[in-house]
Formats: C-alpha cells, sequence, structure tokens
C-alpha cells in the first residue's frame, strides 16, 4: 500500500518541477525572486499579474537544504534552487540545486524547467519560458532527431513494393498444389522417393474436407487406389496412409472410395505376406471407410474380411495389431447399437430410416460367433497394456448377448478376470491416495466387475 502512494504522489509532485537562478544574497532581497501559482485555463491570468507584480523588496530570501521543504508566501529562493507545485498538499516546494543553466524537461507524467547557476533571467524570460511549457512547445531540434530516429528503424513503402516485386512472389491455393504433387506422383521419370514425399504432402492436405473432395474431382483417389496394387511396399503404405485420411469422416469421398475398389485392394493387403509397417496403415484405411459407413461394412462382409482379420489376429508377429483389429470390430458393433436407440421423443426424419434399413443388413454378430471371436478376445486381456484391456473388455461386453454362453465354458477367461479384479482394486485405492476418485484403474475396474456379474448371470 505505501509503494502505491508513494507512486501516486511522485506523478503528483512532478507535474510542475522548475528551478530558478536568483542573484545570490546573504540577507539582502533577490531583486528576481520568483513564485509560482498553479493554473489552468483563464487562471494563468493570476500567474502572469503575480509575477509582475510582486515586489522584490518584499520577499524574504529561503535557505534550502538538499531535501524538499515547504516554502512559506513571501519567500524568495536562491539561485540554483528545485522548486515544484505539490497537488497533494497545494504547497510549493524547495531544495537545492546540482545543474547550470535554464532547462527544460519532461517525463511522460509533467513538465518543467531548471535555473542552475548560471546568469539570471528576467521575468519576462521566464514567463515566456513558462508559457512555452504549457503550451506544450518542444526543442524542434529535439523533435526532428525522434523524427529521423523512427524513420531510421523503417523501410519506405515504395522500397517494400520494389522488393516484393523483386521476389516474384507466387501465393499457390491448396488446389494448385495438390495438382502438383499429383503430377509429380503420376509422373514416369520421377523416383520412388519422389513419390513417396509427393503422397506424404498429399495426405497432410487431404484432411481438410474440401481439399478431399478435390483429390477425386482431379481423379487423384483413383491414382492413390491404384498406388495400393503396386509392388513397392513405401508405395503401399503412402497410399493407404492418404486413402485413410482423406476417406476419414467424409461420407462422398468414402463412397468413390469403395466404388473405386478401394475395399477390396486393402483386404487383400491384409491378407497377403506384407510387412508389419504397411498393414498397420492398411488397417487404419479400413478402420477410415468403414466408420458411420454401413453400405462399406456390409460389403466388407461380403467380402470375407471377418474372416481376414482373424487370420491376422493369430498370425505370429502380429500382436501389435490385435487391438487395432477389435477396435474396428468394436466400432462397428457400438454404431449399430447407438443409431437404433432412438427415443420416444425423437420423429426419425428419412435419412435415419435409410441408416436404419442399411444397418439392419449389417449382421456382424451372429458373424463374430461363427468365426470363434468369443474365444480369441479374451486372448487380449493377458497383455500386460492396460489400454488393450480395456478394449478387450468393452469388446467382450459388446458381444456378450451372443457370447456369454462360450464365455462360462471359458475357465481362463474366468482365471483372468478374477485376477483382474484383485488387480485393479489396488491400483483403485493407489489413485484414490493421490485423490483421484475416479481415475483410469476405476473405469476398468468397473468393466472388469460388469463382466463377472454378468457372466455369473443365467
Amino acid at each position: 500500500m505505501q509503494n502505491k502512494w508513494s507512486i501516486k504522489l511522485g506523478v503528483a509532485v512532478t507535474f510542475w518541477l522548475f528551478s530558478l537562478h536568483l542573484i545570490p544574497a546573504h540577507t539582502v532581497k533577490s531583486p528576481t525572486a520568483l513564485s509560482i501559482k498553479e493554473g489552468t485555463g483563464d487562471h494563468s491570468k493570476g500567474e502572469e499579474t503575480q509575477l509582475e507584480n510582486e515586489d522584490p523588496e518584499d520577499l524574504e530570501v529561503f535557505r534550502p537544504t538538499d531535501k524538499w521543504q515547504t516554502l512559506k508566501p513571501g519567500h524568495a529562493v536562491p539561485a540554483g534552487s528545485h522548486v515544484r507545485l505539490n497537488l497533494q498538499t497545494g504547497h510549493r516546494e524547495v531544495k537545492m540545486g546540482e545543474e547550470e543553466g535554464l532547462k527544460y524537461w519532461s517525463d511522460g507524467n509533467g513538465q518543467g524547467m531548471m535555473n542552475m547557476q548560471g546568469p539570471s533571467y528576467t521575468a519576462e524570460e521566464l514567463k515566456e519560458a513558462l508559457k512555452k511549457i504549457k503550451e506544450g512547445m518542444d526543442d524542434p531540434v529535439d523533435k526532428k532527431q525522434e523524427e529521423d530516429a523512427v524513420r531510421a528503424q523503417f523501410r519506405p513503402i515504395e522500397e517494400l513494393k520494389k522488393d516484393m516485386e523483386a521476389l516474384d512472389m507466387l501465393v499457390e491455393t491448396d488446389v494448385q498444389v495438390m495438382r502438383k504433387l499429383l503430377n509429380k506422383f503420376n509422373n514416369t521419370n520421377s523416383t520412388t522417393d519422389e513419390k513417396v514425399t509427393a503422397l506424404l504432402d498429399l495426405e497432410y492436405l487431404v484432411h481438410q474436407i474440401d481439399n478431399a473432395q478435390n483429390l477425386v474431382s482431379m481423379g487423384g483417389m483413383q491414382l492413390v487406389i491404384n498406388a495400393l496394387n503396386g509392388t513397392d511396399i513405401r508405395l503401399q503404405e503412402s497410399a493407404a496412409f492418404v486413402l485413410g485420411s482423406a476417406v476419414s469422416s467424409n461420407p462422398s469421398v468414402q463412397v468413390e472410395a469403395v466404388e473405386g475398389g478401394a475395399l477390396q485392394k486393402l483386404l487383400t493387403l491384409l491378407a497377403t505376406q506384407r510387412p508389419l509397417a504397411v498393414k498397420k496403415k492398411v488397417l487404419f484405411a479400413v478402420a477410415s471407410l468403414l466408420r458411420h459407413f454401413p453400405f462399406a461394412q456390409s460389403y466388407f462382409l461380403k467380402l470375407g474380411g471377418v474372416q481376414m482379420l482373424g487370420e491376422l489376429f493369430q498370425t505370429p508377429g502380429a500382436e501389435a495389431l490385435r487391438v487395432r483389429i477389435i477396435t474396428v470390430l468394436y466400432d462397428m458393433i457400438i454404431e449399430k447399437e447407438l443409431i437404433s436407440q432412438v427415443g420416444m421423443d425423437l420423429i426419425p426424419d428419412s435419412s435415419h430410416q435409410e441408416r436404419l434399413r442399411q444397418y439392419a443388413e449389417v449382421s456382424l454378430l451372429p458373424v463374430l460367433v461363427e468365426q470363434g471371436w468369443c474365444r480369441l478376445v479374451p486372448e487380449l486381456l493377458a497383455s500386460p497394456e492396460h489400454d488393450w484391456r480395456e478394449k478387450a473388455l468393452r469388446t467382450l461386453l459388446a458381444m456378450m448377448a451372443q457370447c456369454h454362453t462360450q464365455y462360462k465354458q471359458n475357465p481362463s477367461l474366468t482365471a483372468s478376470l478374477s485376477e483382474l479384479q484383485k488387480q485393479y482394486q489396488e491400483l483403485v485405492l493407489t489413485e484414490q491416495d493421490v485423490g483421484e476418485q475416479d481415475g483410469y484403474f476405476g473405469e476398468i475396474l468397473a468393466l472388469v466387475d460388469s463382466m463377472v456379474v454378468k457372466m455369473q448371470q443365467v
């Protein structure tokens, strides 16, 4: 609080600061003593009157020190003194000065003048100096120097225009960039590295819905799909990456991709010997193509997609793909359930009815039971990864209605759930000790408990 008061007081007292040079006097009154009166507007007239009418013989010389002291009416100040008006108290204050000459000053909070141990000035000269201060007049030389300093920091606009013209800058649109990338990719003279780079740059752009649709209209989608048939695994991987990004949450592009034969080619890559990196990108593209697209899901079942995923799930060395595979299956199951859960107060429109009809044609759960997924999914519970366990538990619960009997007949599943229940009970206590009442381990424990309860039901 004291610092705040000091700042306010400092601003106030520096509003009007000046110093006067008078002919030194010891016991004789100073003939050029000057007293100043604050005023604005018409009050300035009172100041001029005081300057002109003050009788020097009536003034008593005040002896200042190096500290500010209150100047009483009728006191004159000796040469070289500093005088200021304290706006808080309304009193004039004075202290000894140190510099020479009449000098104008301004610090942003106020302005004034100093007269320090130089030649004496007449009242008229001082009055003119005060008028300059009140009119806000600055030294024209200082002003010019300041303006020159500012100009030196910036370049003239005409000079900048010339530089821009010399650069011959051209701002390309996304469409123009995509066309160049497709030309580079489709050019027989381009190296494999150049084609891969073009595809990766293209993948960055097609995340935007408009760009993905432009890719279709340019014929680029078919070029990407055809690249899945190539012999270079790097091009296959990059093409699958572009395809997955382009169709993600983009229904019109999903339709074009399915009609262009993308799903068949992706499943072929999954069913044949390919590096793990390629199959990861292919699974990404398959998941993006099937998501919220019941027509593609139905076609996926007809092409034997579930069987292909089952074979990949059991392939030695492909364990890292297992959680991706069951995520694809889980998303398909949940989508159909959610679209069927229509509230009583909701009046479905024609498009909703059409989606219900399309999802009704996706009979995924019977296929999962038939192809042994009631036995395959529980294997993920043995994973040390919490994320894998969570996704496995969610998928097991989603298949509970069709797999209930097989779950109860699976002793390893019962043992795994019992072990997980104990483990996550301890982990939940650890979470609670650090203040997490609804932590991640608590969510997994709730899934385990739900599985145990449902399996005990008849």
